[in-house]
């Protein structure tokens, strides 16, 4: 450990966005950024021919570290080209563009406020010049964060509303699928199709979306994708043939899935850590309320208008949200808006040094697009914890879309109900999910308690907790849901079945996504990506077979056997639990853990007890521990 009184210090003028101002940076002498060293490997990156050319620009890592307190520390570190392992990073912000910029990008330009709005950037194709890198203001009223609480909580509302249309627009076609049918006289899979495309485009249109949103803006791509939408409902409400439902609905499908990628950043741009606890709660209820209100209003609308209806009642909804997400709800993402400003004080200025870091990152596009199609299969199939986490979430959301299938087969073939009461039976879903979004507060400082336990440096495993607990819900809620739905039996049973299943989803939503950052850190977006993409494909295909499966099995054993499966999965995090640390340890892309330079070799559980961090860090933790404890 070196000498304490050994610390250099360095003037800054910068502030943090909480607007505190330090007086000086403590640094370690081995972590001394060194400015010719920086010089000349910039310079080389940008001049092949130079004598400094033999450096590797990505061998230094340029990395600044914001505490609690506002000071901050440049840090220079030697990446290995060998190895790709997460290294913990205390300011981990989602919303930053980690795989559009290399590892050696100034991420302080995107974190941090200065009175001069620039912070100093690598050095120009001159050699003797710095760039200047733009930054926000102290109280800038660009910036998202220092909107209004009445302005920020519409902008919420706004994408909210958003994910729960687009939701909805998945569910409410199951209400009649039977005069999809009877119209163009086609097989009950067949007509199903419809449903599994438009799911499929969950899954696909993630891949396209996410890079263009980091490299052109969340507005533009929001506008976009909604009006191509609203566009092709039109054509569905107007069908003249199956052909032409499957192809416009793999077509939505595609397009409304830009804003459920989207909408967890936005609401991240919004607000502080601090604040985004209920914002983040409400959001993550959307999703899962959307299906269950679905077939609700759908059921009531397709018996009083038939089908078609179920197509116009989601364009009136898209529509009225493209509406308000288009012209009302600004640019929120803030490299784009650094970007544009740095645009304007080029031109005021007629000097080039004005540059964000995404506008000097030469790559081509190409390269950076590979990052995001091939990183997450990367690490579905060669990561453990990815591929098991996405196989559970994968069951979960296919169990979500059995359920538009087998409430039909139970209610009203079995009890003979129409479509509209049969909607009624997912109330209780809806109530289960409602339940756990007003639980997250809880789950929240439940966390933080264990942050405080861990010393500031809880192991990924803590996330694991709630999925423990609420992963019992799932069957439960299940084995009520089978052996109550015999037809003499009153419908009380079945009807209740669904509020367990509903108020676990959340949890285990949620619990699998923080338990993806923490154990991937700057790769949970790749991590995130192939979960949604695995789990988008199996809820889509499930709702083929769910049909046959009820007929061959009968309605008790087939629900069973999705009770006996939703079982077996409560093993998985008791697994990550007991193994999790030596897995991430063994990993190639997984944070290990701080104990022998990031190689774990036992429980992290265990011995994030005993270990023990500076007090100073313990308030930058808490904060970073609410930053996306409820982000589904």
């Amino acid at each position: 450990m070196p000498d304490p009184s050994h610390k250099m210090e360095q003037p800054t003028n910068e502030t943090t966005s909480s607007g505190q101002e330090p007086a000086h940076i403590p640094l370690e002498p081995e972590q001394t950024y060194v400015e010719p060293v920086q010089r000349a490997v910039t310079y080389a990156a940008i001049n092949p021919g130079s004598e400094h050319a033999d450096a590797n620009p990505y061998d230094v890592r340029r990395s600044r570290s914001i505490s609690a307190s506002g000071m901050g520390r440049w840090r220079s570190s030697t990446s290995s080209h060998a190895s790709q392992k997460e290294e913990r990073d205390p300011n981990l912000d989602l919303t930053l563009p980690y795989r559009t910029l290399t590892s050696a990008a100034n991420l302080d330009e995107y974190r941090v406020e200065t009175r001069e709005g620039e912070i100093e950037g690598p050095v120009e194709p001159d050699g003797q010049t710095h760039y200047k890198l733009v930054t926000f203001k102290p109280n800038d009223p660009e910036n998202p964060k220092n909107w209004s609480k009445a302005y920020k909580w519409y902008c919420t509302m706004v994408v909210a509303i958003t994910c729960f249309v687009v939701a909805f627009a998945s569910s409410v076609i199951t209400a009649d699928i039977k005069g999809v049918c009877d119209e163009f006289h086609v097989s009950e899979e067949v007509a199903l199709l419809s449903i599994t495309v438009f799911v499929v485009g969950f899954g696909v249109g993630p891949m396209i979306f996410a890079p263009l949103s980091e490299i052109y803006g969340r507005r533009i791509i929001y506008g976009s994708t909604l009006l191509v939408a609203v566009v092709f409902i039109i054509p569905c409400a107007v069908a003249k043939n199956i052909g032409t439902l499957i192809v416009c609905r793999t077509i939505d499908g595609i397009a409304f899935s830009a804003p459920m990628t989207l909408v967890g950043g936005t609401l991240a741009d919004l607000w502080k850590n601090e604040e985004r606890g209920v914002p983040m709660a409400a959001f993550s209820a959307a999703p899962f309320i959307g299906p269950a209100i679905g077939p609700l209003v759908g059921g009531f609308l397709s018996d009083a208008a038939g089908w078609r209806w179920l197509y116009w009642i989601q364009l009136i909804l898209s529509g009225v949200i493209w509406i308000l997400i288009t012209f009302t709800v600004p640019e929120t993402y803030t490299p784009t808006i650094l970007a544009r400003r740095a645009k304007k004080l080029r031109k005021e200025t007629g000097s080039k040094d004005h540059v964000t870091e995404q506008e000097i990152d030469t790559r081509p596009f190409s390269e950076r697009l590979g990052i995001f199609l091939i990183r997450p299969f990367q690490l579905l199939f060669g990561e453990l914890i990815v591929f098991l986490i996405s196989i559970y979430m994968s069951v979960l959301y296919g169990l979500l879309y059995m359920f538009f299938v087998a409430y039909p087969i139970i209610f009203q073939k079995g009890k003979g109900y129409s479509a509209g009461i049969t909607g009624l039976m997912f109330i209780p879903v809806a109530v289960g999910v409602i339940l756990s979004a007003m639980c997250s507060p809880w789950v929240n400082n439940h966390y933080i308690s264990l942050v405080k336990k861990h010393n500031g440096n809880p192991p990924a495993e803590v996330r694991l907790i709630p999925m423990m607990l609420s992963c019992w819900f799932i069957p439960i809620g299940l084995f009520i849901f089978a052996w109550t739905s015999y037809n003499h039996l009153t419908w009380v049973g079945p009807c209740l079945g669904g509020l367990p299943v509903g108020f676990g989803f959340i949890f285990l939503y949620n619990a699998a996504n923080n338990y993806l950052v923490d154990s991937y850190q700057h790769q949970a977006a790749s991590a995130l990506a192939a979960k949604t993409c695995i789990r988008s494909f199996w809820g889509a295909g499930v709702v083929l077979f769910t049909n046959q499966m009820y007929d061959r099995l009968g309605d008790q054993w087939a629900s069973t056997l999705l009770a006996f499966i939703s079982l077996a999965c409560c093993g998985i995090p008791f697994l990550f639990w007991r193994y999790g640390a030596k897995i991430r340890g063994r990993s190639k892309y997984a944070y290990a853990g701080e104990d022998d330079e990031g190689q774990s070799t036992g429980d992290d559980v265990e011995k994030a007890k005993k270990k023990a961090k500076a007090p100073e860090h313990d308030a930058e933790d808490l904060r970073r521990a609410m930053s996306y404890v409820s982000n589904p």
